[in-house]
């Protein structure tokens, strides 16, 4: 009988031996750690932010690594005794358990400073790229009010630092007319090898099938940017003011300069500018162009905000942009994408600090 009971016993045990604790933590811990860090790096980037309002130091620390380790341990004790019929203690059965369950995940972070910080923060995004993010589908009015300094001269509004300026109406009339012609799918773009091993990007327009509104607007280009308008294939550079007539010369910003842009736009607490802890900013323009020059909305108080597509806290108030502004949201997101965009990668020689979480 006892014999029948210890079978039993191992039949039921033995098939939870097999049993993997693996794949059934992946789609948790594959979204949970997506989420965490999505929503870590948005507070960082909008801390960061409101730090450079401040002149305060901004510091990123990436997420190097994550090694989440699980260990399921498990014993079984079973014994006992059978004694005679003449035995005074009787038959004796004795069964023990033991489990233990460990989730210990290793977090790695890898603070960005150094050559990394001066190439990926500090150097101007190469125009090419902002051709780049036209041809993938971005809105040219969001690319070129955040990323684009000056176009043949023609400069964005500048909301602090030393060259404050409102910028100049033809810049943001001529951001619409890209916009126009963007959405018409009547540009496009290529890059040329030169001899010199250097890239040359060409921006051209397509002379076929375009409507007489978009040959206007096209023309309208020309006119802005002293362009040649027999010319279809325009190159485009780096630089303040174009060199010849068939030339877009593009002053473009490094991220560190888009966020101190987007810094010089967060609304402030009154207390704060009257006490020295930051400067006020040009006021909100007015006009058909106010929606091209306000790039982010971020808001403060000293409660924390309860529907908040990011918040952080910083000097006792709390600093937000708002789930239902979709327009700050896009422009957040654009920002990410411009942190992808630089992103060079390779670790070597950046200091680490590992921290087991569990």
């Amino acid at each position: 009988m006892y014999y029948k009971m210890m079978m039993v016993f191992l039949a039921i045990l033995l098939p939870t031996g097999c049993t993997h604790i693996g794949p059934t933590t992946v789609p948790r811990d594959r979204f949970d750690y997506n989420t965490a860090i999505a929503e870590s790096w948005k507070a960082q980037t909008l801390l960061n932010i409101v730090k450079l309002r401040y002149a305060d130091m901004p510091l990123f620390v990436e997420v190097a690594s994550v090694v989440s380790g699980y260990t399921l341990e498990g014993s079984v004790n079973l014994g006992g005794t059978v004694s005679s019929e003449a035995a005074v203690q009787g038959d004796f059965l004795a069964l023990g358990t033991a489990g233990k369950y460990t989730d210990r995940p290793t977090i790695t972070y890898a603070p960005i400073t150094g050559a990394k910080f001066n190439e990926n923060f500090m150097t101007p995004i190469p125009p090419q790229a902002v051709l780049f993010l036209m041809q993938s589908g971005w809105p040219a009015d969001i690319i070129f009010p955040i990323v684009v300094e000056s176009i043949n001269g023609l400069r964005s509004r500048q909301a602090g630092g030393s060259d404050q300026r409102l910028g100049d109406p033809e810049y943001y009339y001529l951001v619409s007319l890209f916009r126009k012609i963007q959405q018409s799918g009547a540009v496009g773009m290529r890059i040329i090898k030169e001899t010199d091993r250097k890239n040359t990007t060409i921006l051209f327009f397509h002379r076929k099938n375009i409507s007489p509104e978009i040959a206007e607007a096209r023309m309208e280009i020309v006119q802005l940017l002293g362009l040649d308008p027999a010319k279809q294939e325009i190159k485009v550079t780096y630089g303040l003011i174009a060199q010849s007539n068939d030339e877009i010369a593009m002053l473009t910003r490094s991220i560190l300069q888009i966020m101190v842009n987007l810094a010089t736009q967060i609304d402030v607490p009154v207390e704060h500018v009257s006490n020295g802890l930051t400067i006020p900013s040009l006021p909100t323009p007015a006009g058909e162009a106010a929606n091209l020059k306000k790039l982010v909305q971020v808001k403060s108080g000293p409660d924390k905000p309860e529907n908040a597509f990011t918040a952080v806290k910083y000097e006792d108030h709390w600093f937000w942009i708002d789930k239902s502004d979709f327009q700050s949201k896009r422009t957040f997101a654009f920002l990410m994408i411009l942190f992808s965009l630089t992103e060079t990668g390779g670790k070597e020689g950046l200091p680490l600090v590992t921290i087991p979480a569990g």
